[in-house]
């Protein structure tokens, strides 16, 4: 095994004298060529790297303040592992991923030069990690969109507060929706290859649900331990404690729910498997996601249940640029005991852009007085057709973030009883579907949410339901 390097700069050094020094000692890396020869043809020429021996004699990480040395010594041991200069390149990129993933610093660059000095090896070389660490305060006012609405934040966060990686943070946020949230979270990362990441999180939410006749403010504590299992699968553990006070929007709402109204308090543990191999969070091309949680209420309080949410997406490329997306949901809600209760707010519901097209908020499934009651049980399903614009209007700029969407979407919404009751409530549950279809258009925003204007044709919904014909307007990041 070689040595690490650990290092602060010279506070008279800049970036550009780094980048200086090593051009001037023949520097070989992933920013090799990015002024060379300006204005002259070249020639290129590919090369491959993995019958190139080669082992890491050195790692130096120049830019340190604040970081400890054995937090980064412990991200970047696994590049002294590599045996060919391919495995060298792939390596830095993985260990830049790691640094970065730390939440430490701002900027990070890869040089990688031929080994030198008395302990230097014939096929040895030197890997340079350049960081710039964050300012101890960061903050700022930014937009998110999500649950079909727009919000604006307003976050502080204390960066690495001792070196390690900690990060204190805290975020209020108020949507278009009438949604408000405020939290204080601390974050420690801990070291281990699963990469585990400790939270505690201290928050307020408030929503408003006119579709179902209440609002809802909500105070807790979540702790939340994640690791990974394997590099694909991630695990989030978390403990629950909200205090919960419903309140009726109007006199007109129904009876079932401002029964329901009045304080509550739920105590639940909740676990999180996500498997993403997609190549992109938002409009991915390939790739599949399966997320599941299951959550455990009833350890203190008086609300008691046992939830799993399912959901599944697949994502083929069939031509250039066309790509078939495949997604199911499902989900199933069972009481505990009778002495503890489900509240209005922990039921599922189904309808809107985010959850079924072609139908309003909320708007499939029990309904009394004009209100969406909920159930314990749901699926649907959709199948969905992307392709870039007809005749690709601005094709290698702003065009590239529109897509048309042709779509199909199917579910259900209901009560399913256990017991002798469960196989007639279940044929109910898969037979009574709704289904709609249409065509829209689609825009990424980015990495961080999606925005989709469709034309929905409803063709199967019950009485109780609450179509939507015409143009739907959606914004968020996961879509059905």
């Amino acid at each position: 095994m070689g040595t690490v390097h650990c290092k602060d700069v010279p506070p008279d050094q800049t970036i550009g004298d780094v980048r200086s020094h090593f051009a001037a000692t023949g520097l070989q890396g992933e920013r090799d060529h990015y002024e060379s020869d300006k204005g002259q043809s070249t020639e290129q020429k590919q090369i491959n790297l993995d019958g190139v021996k080669a082992r890491v004699d050195k790692i130096y990480v120049d830019g340190l303040s604040r970081t400890k040395d054995d937090i980064i010594i412990a991200t970047v041991r696994d590049l002294f592992q590599a045996k060919d200069f391919q495995e060298v390149i792939v390596g830095a990129h993985k260990v830049r991923g790691k640094l970065e993933g730390l939440g430490c610093f701002r900027n990070i660059g890869i040089y990688i030069d031929t080994s030198s000095g008395p302990h230097a090896t014939p096929e040895g070389v030197e890997v340079t990690f350049y960081v710039r660490e964050l300012k101890r305060i960061v903050g700022g006012v930014s937009t998110l969109v999500g649950n079909n609405e727009g919000s604006l934040v307003v976050q502080m966060r204390l960066p690495n507060i001792f070196g390690r990686g900690e990060k204190l943070q805290t975020e209020y946020s108020y949507g278009s929706q009438k949604t408000s949230t405020f939290n204080l979270s601390f974050t420690k990362p801990l070291q281990g290859n699963l990469n585990p990441v400790f939270t505690g999180t201290v928050f307020q939410a408030g929503s408003e649900w006119p579709s179902s006749g209440y609002k809802q403010i909500e105070r807790g504590l979540l702790l939340d331990f994640g690791f990974n299992s394997t590099p694909l699968v991630r695990h989030n553990l978390q403990w629950e404690g909200a205090w919960r006070d419903i309140s009726c929007m109007s006199r007109s709402a129904a009876f079932q729910v401002r029964e329901q109204t009045g304080p509550s308090l739920k105590s639940s543990v909740r676990h999180i498997l996500t498997f993403d191999c997609r190549d992109a969070p938002i409009l991915p091309t390939c790739g599949s996601l399966i997320k599941l949680t299951q959550e455990f209420a009833g350890l203190g309080g008086n609300i008691g249940f046992f939830k799993n949410d399912l959901c599944l997406q697949s994502n083929w490329t069939l031509l250039a640029d066309m790509v078939v997306q495949a997604t199911l949901q499902a989900g199933f809600l069972t009481r505990i005991n009778n002495s503890q209760n489900v509240g209005i707010c922990d039921q599922f519901f189904l309808g809107g852009p985010l959850s079924l097209r072609g139908f309003q908020a909320r708007g499939v499934g029990p309904h009394k007085d004009g209100n969406a009651l909920g159930a314990n049980a749901y699926w649907s399903g959709g199948l969905h057709l992307f392709t870039p614009l007809p005749f690709s209007p601005g094709k290698g700029g702003l065009g590239d973030f529109f897509r048309t969407h042709l779509f199909v979407s199917a579910g259900n919404l209901d009560n399913v009883y256990l017991g002798k009751e469960m196989p007639t409530s279940f044929q109910t549950l898969m037979r009574t579907v709704r289904m709609a279809y249409g065509i829209g258009v689609a825009l990424r925003l980015g990495q961080m949410g999606r925005i989709e204007l469709n034309y929905c044709i409803p063709v199967l919904y019950r009485r109780e339901d609450q179509p939507n014909h015409g143009v739907q307007f959606g914004i968020g990041v996961h879509f059905p």
